[in-house]
This record gives structure tokens, sequence and C-alpha cells, in this order.
């Protein structure tokens, strides 16, 4: 059969097969950023603009501690990914019970430690007191969803991995429904401010989790066979698993280290600051659960054809996601360039912090074309459990965002804080570039 004939072939059905994956995981990521619209929504509408400032960070310290075990979902994925290309059920099964026996173990860790964690997070972060303590309020909520959070990440990744990424849908616009209805219900109904956005949530994770578990019986009841509780107890069979998630563990680092200290810098900056970056920021979370979506799609096939051997379709699946990403960064650029007062009219009140962050929308234009690669890069390597590259991407790309900010910092201000995350983002997909031929070519 001849080359072009195969690129004829492939085209329609690679797209369909891209798009089954990435619209319902685009559908369940965008739910995350407009829950966290909605959030700002609601605290923005308070009688002070300190709650925009609190959520902000508050979320800095929860996106450290929960980034930290963003391989829970990562390398579930790669690794469910190969064993469903392989179609190997006994692993496949190990694989869930592996990363629920984490993440459940974290989750109990994480709030044993709650008080160690406010008192080191709240200590490092600059902010005023009125700020701190609404902050506070919310961590002493939020925190007992750890164990739901990060079991929420293991079927997420399992999910993926096994080509499913309907379920994922169906319970995540479940979480965010009751989220967002539970928010409204806590603080307009029974006045409880930001305390109630932080009950909310706790409650739309845990029925986030039980309805993965509920989902699971239905779906995947068949696998009920394959369950060997002693693979528990098998710590050997954990070296792989966190052999990967190690490296993806220091790539998450790097990757928090640099969105912590872009809010701790605004903060810094004045609570003006703080305020119109963390509104800023809404716009690339926005269109970074969108980029997401195509990610995830890039993990499960990637993992699929590296476990059935299949190099071409490997090939020819980057070429035809690199086309989606192309397409997705255009579309939001116009959108920012055309509507941005709007969107940010719609998430505060707050009229001088709207013309304050004027000075800096032009760094938000740049935020689709800078970064779509690196989000696309960043799901092949993840299923094709090239972590050690995706890790190396990442410290170059951070390495350039300190050396830039801190190099600049006294002349450009806030400018500059800017400059150096495009430039980070950039970055990362450009590295990735480079390495790519090598991790298509030899992994696994």
């Amino acid at each position: 059969m001849c080359v072009s004939l195969n690129s004829r072939t492939f085209v329609p059905v690679m797209n369909k097969s891209i798009l089954r994956l990435a619209i319902p995981n685009i559908i369940s990521n965008i739910t995350v950023p407009l829950l966290g619209m909605v959030d700002m929504f609601i605290v923005g509408h308070l009688d002070s603009e300190d709650y925009i400032g609190a959520i902000a960070m508050a979320t800095m310290i929860f996106n450290f501690i929960y980034w930290s075990f963003s391989f829970l979902r990562m390398g579930t994925s790669g690794f469910t990914a190969q064993s469903y290309g392989a179609d190997d059920h006994q692993e496949q099964t190990n694989i869930l019970l592996r990363s629920l026996a984490v993440a459940m173990t974290a989750g109990i860790l994480i709030i044993s430690l709650q008080y160690f964690i406010s008192y080191l997070g709240f200590s490092l972060l600059n902010g005023e007191p009125a700020v701190k303590q609404y902050a506070q309020d919310y961590f002493y909520i939020y925190i007992w969803a750890a164990p739901a959070i990060l079991g929420l990440y293991a079927f997420n990744g399992w999910y993926v991995g096994m080509q499913n990424a309907k379920i994922p849908m169906v319970v995540a616009i479940g979480v965010n429904v009751v989220n967002i209805a539970l928010s409204f219900t806590f603080v307009y109904g029974l006045g409880m401010k930001i305390e109630g956005v932080a009950l909310a949530s706790v409650c739309a994770q845990y029925t986030g989790f039980l309805s993965f578990v509920l989902l699971w019986n239905i779906k995947y009841g068949r696998l009920k066979q394959y369950i060997r509780f002693s693979v528990l107890k098998n710590f050997s069979s954990y070296i792989p698993f966190f052999k990967v998630n190690s490296d993806i563990f220091i790539r998450t680092m790097a990757l928090v280290a640099v969105t912590t200290f872009f809010m701790s810098a605004s903060a810094k900056a004045g609570k003006d600051t703080l305020a119109a970056n963390a509104l800023l920021m809404q716009l690339f979370i926005l269109f970074s659960y969108m980029m997401d979506g195509f990610a995830y799609a890039a993990e499960a096939l990637t993992g699929k054809f590296i476990g059935a051997g299949n190099r071409l379709q490997l090939k020819f699946l980057v070429k035809r996601l690199f086309i989606w990403g192309i397409i997705l960064a255009l579309l939001f650029t116009l959108v920012y360039v055309l509507f941005l007062d709007q969107i940010l009219g719609i998430l505060t009140d707050k009229q001088n912090i709207i013309e304050f962050s004027k000075q800096f929308h032009f760094w938000v234009y740049l935020i689709p074309i800078a970064s779509f690669s690196a989000f696309l890069w960043d799901g092949v390597f993840v299923g094709a459990t090239a972590s050690h590259q995706m890790r190396n991407s990442m410290l170059v790309a951070v390495a350039a965002f300190f050396i830039l900010y801190f190099a600049f910092s006294g002349i450009l201000a806030n400018n500059i804080l800017w400059i150096a995350f495009i430039v980070y983002l950039a970055l990362r997909g450009i590295v990735q570039s480079f390495m790519a031929p090598a991790v298509l070519n030899h992994s696994r």
C-alpha cells in the first residue's frame, strides 16, 4: 500500500480517534476552570476584594500539595494505556489497585499533616493579614477533600488509559454541578462566605470519587476476577511505577515552583497586582484545560500504539495532534484579543482591578501560541512513559523563567513576571520538540 493511500485512510480514522477522546476530556476539563471562575465570581461579588486574593493564596498551597501527586494520574494513564494496547487485563487491574492504594495513603497523610502544611505554606507566602486569614479559613475546610481528590486522580488516569473518556466526563460534570449548586447555597443561602465555597468543594469531591467507584463496578465489573490484593504487598511491582513517577514528581515540583512563585511575587507587589494577576491567570487555566483534552487523547493513543507496537500510527497521531493544536491556539488568541475585557467583567465587578490589569493584557494574548505545543508533547511523553525527557525539558524551562525574572525584575516589575512565564511556556514545547524523535522511535 502506498504512503499517500495510507495517509488518506488514516486522516479521518485518526481524527475520529483523537476527537473521541479529546472532546469528552475537554468537556471534563473545561468544567474545572469554569468552576474556578464561578468561585471567583462568588467571592468577587462579596463585600471585599480580599476574598479574591485569599482564594488565589489558598489555591497556591493546594496546587503545591495536589500537583505533587499529579503522577497518580499521569503515570497511571501511561501504564494503563500500554497494558490496554497489549490486552493485559491482569496488569490493567493491578495498576488501578496500586494507584488507589497510593492515593488513599497519601490523602490520609495530608490530612494528618494539615497544621504543619498550613504553618509552612502561609509562612512562605506574602500577603496582608486579612487576606491570609480568609485563605486559612478556606484551607482548613478544603484540606479534608484530600483522599477524594487523589482518588479522582488515580481513577481519571486509569479511565483515560483504558480509552474511556466518557465516564470521567460524566463524573466531572456531576462534581462541578454539585460544587456550583452547593457554593451558591452555602454562600448566598446560608451566608457562609469563603467557608461555604470550601465546604461545597469538599462535598463535591467525595461525590465524584464515589461515582467513579460505582461506575467502575457497572462498566468494568468483569475485571473483579483479576483483583489480587496481594499485589499491593509486592513492593518490587511498584518499582516501574515509582521510577516513572519520580521523574513526573520532579517535573511537577518544577511546574509548581513556577506557578507558586508567580502568585507569591504577585502578592509581594501588592493586593491590586495579586488580584489582577489572579484574574488574568484564569485565562491561562481556561486554555490549559482545553489543551489538556487533546493531551489526554495523546496519552491514551500514544500508550495504546506503543503497547501494540504500531509505530506508523504513533507518528501519524503526532502530526494530527499538532494540526488540532495550532487551530485551537489561533482560535483562543482571537477570542482573547477581541473579548478579554468582557471576560474579566464576568469574573469580577471590581472595575479598578480590571482597569489595572489592562497594562498586562498583551501577555495573555501570547499564552495560546506560546504554550500549545508543550501540552501536546506532555501527552505524547506521558503515553510513552518518557518521564525522564519530560522532566529535563521542564527543568530547562524553569531555569529560564527564574533567570529572566531575577535578571530584570528591578527594571520591568510585573511585566517581567509575565515575560518570564511566556518564555517558560514556549521553551517547554521547543525542548520537547528536539527530544521527540528519540522518544517516538525508542520508547518501550
